[in-house]
Parts: structure tokens; sequence; C-alpha cells
């Protein structure tokens, strides 16, 4: 019999009961966000520290400070690394520079494009929200709608909130006797833009320009201006309606009839457009949800006795939700997505894995492939950073914008990480969606990609071996360049990427660099004391003062299919992370990762347990989003639920080898049943 998906779905809608940034809800369609409180609008912005801000924002939506619109990379000065007996540069070191480091890093930046919020007659903010009483606010999970009702002066309010899935538009409905007796309007209010969290700067009137034209049929255009940003916000109203300048850049719609309903279309370039109302736009909302719920796979704990369970389930739905509105765009997502800035609003290109690979193994492979397609406009950019460097092929940046430039970082630009993801996408959609269009068009970028990983690579003649490193930093970011060889999990990812490249390109009927094969021959086997592996060659003190940060050396058996690992010693190393890490401080990604490990070695009972441990950074807050406590710039953390669905999708629909149901899951206590969940290598 079916799983009866939709109750499944709507049994974890969540249900938000008083003003509180931790359930702050969210409309999107993978290139734009709307989040609101629990007005369902943007009514009152508070200034906690560490907590959700109200944005609206989008994949396009980026600015630069006057005067760095064009970024000054020539006259940056570069720290040179040797790289056996050569020099190379990176922009690693700020001293005697740095303003144009920093200016490097936070422009451009993401920025909020507006906040709508209700307005109540001769109140300040303050005091109306606290006035609220009653509230019920709930996300129907399978419509992408917001209800959010509540009581303010004896009168009942009901506000309803969707975004269209098919162009960056909310829609509103506002019915209350309030509205008709004029003591509730919506404003439209639109800062200056600020690489901040909150992505606004409400002080700066007199730096950007709002301009108001009205058109015929209760049509309505902003034309906005800031510095060499501009955009438009074109709104569509009921008949009863009318909007009016009230200030600067503050805009009121009121409405003489009971219910305000109202549309708000963001758009990047000039020209006419469609404003779908808001009856419209909520029928378009509920058909793509349904789809969205019904043509992906699904996992479903409900049978389960298992006293976590409930909680899982409700994990995944609401990640699957919150990675479909902001994971899901035309470029890769920043680390809070498109609910605020986290970053300055940059992506950073390592994390775009853990932010999108699941669409892939959730049956959903064209979610994933919408931002792939972004690499081959900036792979010219990834040929001249190779070059520079002194490298063939393409190397990929790791923070970085919709313009593909790397950013000044004492870390980042070491990382190394990111540069095997093209080959890791293209081999998860040549197993999960073989007929993928995409795949014929990336034979230059997966050659491109294995080009660069192979001449990075060292060759030590007094091992005959090929090395990884130095200068590098690994996943666990703890670690010197100077001093990091061969750091495994790295190491480890270099051989797969390697080897599915040649196997990639041989179906594409590509030759292959005979160098490649005999670069895989000699590669470095992973680092190891022969009990346990260690985070990289030079580094005997792995589980001592190394105990912390991302215990990537259990990644290559979990993310990996472990084909060059030992299980001995990866249960063992297993064992001494839990044993020996600072656990409190790791990041939400780590626990998912690490269960993909465990299952993988038939601890099915630790896998659980990794993703359910009660840990800082492994808080699930009511509207689902992974909490990185007590970090105050990381209210939100997409990867880590990313990495949740990885897993998932790996300890319910197994990998290659495993003919076990759900062997990720113990058998006591776990019942899992699962439809349409693509396998895992």
């Amino acid at each position: 019999m079916p799983l009866a998906r939709r109750f499944l779905v709507q049994e974890h809608n969540p249900h938000i009961h008083s003003y509180d940034p931790d359930g702050f809800l969210s409309v999107g369609n993978g290139n734009f966000t709307y989040t609101v409180d629990c007005t369902g609008l943007q009514s009152y912005l508070h200034n906690r520290i560490g907590k959700t801000p109200l944005c609206t924002m989008s994949s396009w939506g980026m600015h630069s400070y006057r005067g760095k619109e064009t970024p000054r990379y020539d006259l940056l000065k570069l720290k040179q690394y040797d790289c056996n007996g050569r020099k190379v540069g990176y922009m690693t070191d700020p001293a005697g520079q740095e303003q144009l480091f920093n200016d490097l890093r936070i422009n451009p930046h993401r920025f909020n494009l507006a906040r709508i919020g209700l307005k109540a007659k001769d109140t300040e903010e303050e005091v109306f929200i606290s006035s609220l009483a009653h509230i019920d606010q709930s996300l129907d999970l399978y419509s992408g709608l917001i209800t959010s009702t509540f009581v303010y002066q004896g009168e009942r309010v009901c506000v309803q909130t969707v975004c269209h899935p098919h162009q960056d538009q909310i829609s509103i409905s506002v019915e209350s006797l309030l509205i008709a007796n004029g003591l509730l309007s919506v404003v439209v209010h639109f800062p200056y833009a600020s690489h901040t969290i909150s992505g606004s700067d409400y002080t700066r009137d007199d730096d950007h320009t709002s301009i108001l034209a009205t058109g015929e049929n209760n049509q309505y255009v902003i034309k906005r201006s800031m510095d060499s940003s501009r955009y438009e916000v074109h709104i569509g109203t009921c008949m009863q309606c009318c909007v009016q300048q009230t200030s600067q850049h503050a805009f009121e719609i009121t409405c003489s009839n009971l219910v305000l309903q109202a549309s708000f279309l963001f758009k990047q370039e000039a020209g006419n457009c469609t404003v779908s109302s808001f009856a419209q736009a909520k029928a378009l909302s509920a058909n793509h949800w349904a789809r969205f719920w019904t043509e992906g796979a699904f996992i479903d704990f409900s049978l389960s006795s298992d006293e976590r369970s409930k909680e899982l389930q409700r994990r995944m739905l609401l990640s699957r939700y919150l990675l479909a509105i902001q994971c899901s765009g035309e470029t890769p997502p920043p680390e809070t997505g498109l609910t605020c800035n986290s970053w300055y609003g940059k992506f950073h290109l390592e994390m775009h894995l853990l932010h999108a690979s699941h669409f892939a193994l959730f049956n959903q492979a064209e979610l994933l492939e919408r931002s792939l397609h972004w690499y081959a406009g900036i792979l010219d950019g990834a040929y001249e950073r190779a070059r520079v460097q002194g490298y063939r092929g393409a190397r990929w940046p790791k923070m970085t914008d919709p313009s593909g430039n790397d950013s000044p970082s004492s870390i980042g630009t070491l990382l190394c990480w990111q540069q095997p993801h093209p080959i890791f996408y293209a081999s998860l959609l040549r197993k999960t969606h073989p007929e993928s269009a995409l795949l014929k068009e990336w034979t230059e970028i997966i050659e491109a990609t294995a080009a660069f990983m192979v001449d990075y690579l060292q060759y030590d003649e007094k091992q005959g071996l090929y090395v990884l490193g130095p200068p590098l930093i690994p996943v666990q970011e703890n670690h010197r360049p100077e001093e990091t060889l061969n750091p495994t999990f790295e190491l480890s990812y270099w051989r797969w990427a390697l080897q599915e490249a040649v196997s990639l390109l041989k179906e594409a009927d590509r030759s292959v660099d005979e160098h490649w094969l005999q670069v895989l021959e000699k590669l470095s086997p992973l680092p190891n004391d022969a009990e346990v592996y260690l985070a990289h060659q030079h580094c005997p003190d792995t589980y001592g003062a190394f105990a912390y940060d991302h215990p990537s050396l259990l990644f290559s058996l979990g993310l990996l299919d472990g084909r060059d690992v030992d299980r001995r010693m990866m249960n063992n190393s297993l064992d001494r992370v839990l044993k020996d890490w600072k656990l409190n401080e790791l990041w939400g990604w780590d626990f998912p990762l690490m269960a993909m490990t465990a299952a993988r070695l038939g601890r099915s009972a630790d896998a659980v347990d990794l993703l359910l441990m009660d840990s800082p950074k492994n808080t699930y807050t009511p509207n689902g989003h992974n909490a990185q406590l007590p970090k105050a710039d990381l209210p939100l953390y997409l990867p880590g639920n990313g990495a949740l669905l990885l897993a998932l999708a790996l300890m319910a629909g197994g990998w290659e080898g495993e003919t076990a149901h759900a062997p990720g899951f113990p058998k006591d206590g776990w019942v899992v049943r699962i439809e349409n969940l693509k396998r895992f290598w």
C-alpha cells in the first residue's frame, strides 16, 4: 500500500504561538525566500543577538559598496608558499593591506530586498507585536502556505502568505475588520544594503532611491536604485486597495474592504511582467508542493517504537522543505541560504555538496542540476586561477559569488576539498539520473577538474609516490598548511574522484591521459599508525591536541564508498573519535557524516545515536533549522540539514553491495518504509 504522504507531511507542519525568532517561517522557490514573524509578515524587527533576522532575499540580489564594484585583485599582495621547490601565491595574508583584503571579502554581498509588514495605526511596532493575543501560526508543508491568526484590539486578524513557485513573487491576504476601518495596513520599507547578517541598513536613506509609478488596474512599480544595483518591485492589489508613498523609502497599502490582497514581484531587470494574483499564486503553490512531495522519494518512520523516531521524521520533512526553498536555485546557496547573511551572503563551494546532493538521492535530480549549470559559466575563471598558480586544468573557488571570483581568506583559499565536487555530482547523476543531459554537457568540466587534481599532486621521488600537499588546509581546518601532508579524507577523495573521472570520460568516448593512470597507481596510501587513521601524515597527535573540529578522517567510508579504506582501522578510528574528540565542538553536518561511517561499518545503533546526538550544534529549532549554538552568526545552518538528508538516504536506502533493508537502522525499535529512494554508491 502506498504511503499516506500527505498525512505524514502535514502531521509535522510547524505551529508557532508567539513572536519567536527560532520559529520564524519562510516561503520560497529556490531562488527567492521571504521570512516572516508570527504575523505572517515582517511586522517587527528585533535586535536579538544570535537570532534569525527578517529578510527578503534572492539568488541575484547582490550589492557592492560605492567604489568597490570592480574588485581590485591586481592590487592584492599574495603570500608565497613553498610547493615542492616552487613558490605558489595565495590570498591569505591581510597584513599591510587590511582594507583591500576586507573589501574583497565583503563585496559583493547579498542584501535584503524589502521589508513587508503590518502597521498598526498610531502604534509603535514593539507595542503592536506585544499586544497580540491568541497567536496561532502554521506552515502547511504540502501547499507552501503560511496561515497566521491573532487578535488585536479585540478583532481577529487572518494573514495568508505564499510564494510563487516560478517567479520571485510573494502574495499575501490580510483579512480583518481592522483593515476596513483603517487601523491596520501593509507597509513596504526598503533599507540600504549591508554585508551584515540582516543584509539591511535602515540609517542611510540618502544613499539609495525608491520611486513609485502607478499603472492601470491596481498595478504599481517601485524602482530601486542603490549604487550600481538596480531592481524593481511590481505590485498588484485587489481593486479596493491603494498604494501611497509615505516617506523616502516606505510605501503603505490600505484597503477599504475586509480583505487586503497584494502580490509583490521582484525583478532584477526592468521590463514588462505579469504579477499573479493571490488566488493564482496560492493555487500554483499548492500544485507545486503536492508534486514535490508525491514525485520525490519518501521515508516513513511512523510505525517505529523508538521514542526518537518522531523527532527524526520532523527533522527530515522540515529539512526537505527548507532545502527546496533555499538550495534548489540557479546558483549554489550561502550556508544560511536565502534566510539571512552568513559570510556576507557569499556561498562556499565545499558546502554545495551538502546543500544539494540529496536531491538526486531523493529522486529529484533536476533540483540539483539547476545549480550545476552555473559551473560552466565560471569555467574560464577556474582555468585562469589554475594557470596563475602554475597548474593545468581548472581550480574552483572556495568562498565565492555569482561571478565565480574567490575571496581572500587565511583558510579558504588553501582549502581543496571542493575541487573534486563536480566529479562527485557527475557520478551521482550517472547513478541516479543516467539520462541527464547535463552529463554530456559536463565532459569538459570533468576533464578540467581532474586535470587540475592530477597536476596539484606532488611526486615524492624518495618514496616513489604522489602526495597531496603541502601547502593545503584540509576539511579539519585546525592544521597549518605548511605541515599538512596527505590528509586522509582529501587523499581518499582524490583517488575516488580521479577513478570516477576516468570512468566518466571513457563512457563519453574521450581519451584519458596515460599519466593520470600512472598517478593513480602511485597515489599514497591513507596515513595511519597501523591501528587508526590519522588526520594527515604529519599528525601523530590526531586524537589528542587535534581532536576537535571536523573528524574528516572518518568520511572516506561514509560519504565515499571506502574503496581504499581498511575497515578494521576505520572501525577503530570511529571508536577513538567517539572517545577522545571534543564532540560539543563539532559542526551540524559532522554528526550525519559520522552516522554514515557508522552505518557502513554495520554499527546502526551508533549511526542513529550520532544522527540525533544531544549537542549544541546538532540543535534543530521549531522551524526545522539547524542552529549552530552558541555561535551568534549562525542561527541556522543549512549544510547540517543537507547532511542529515544524505545520511538518511544512505541509512534507509542502502548502498551498493548491501542487500539488507534500511541497513543504517537497528531492527529493534525502528520500522523504516521507503518509496523511490535511490541507492548510494
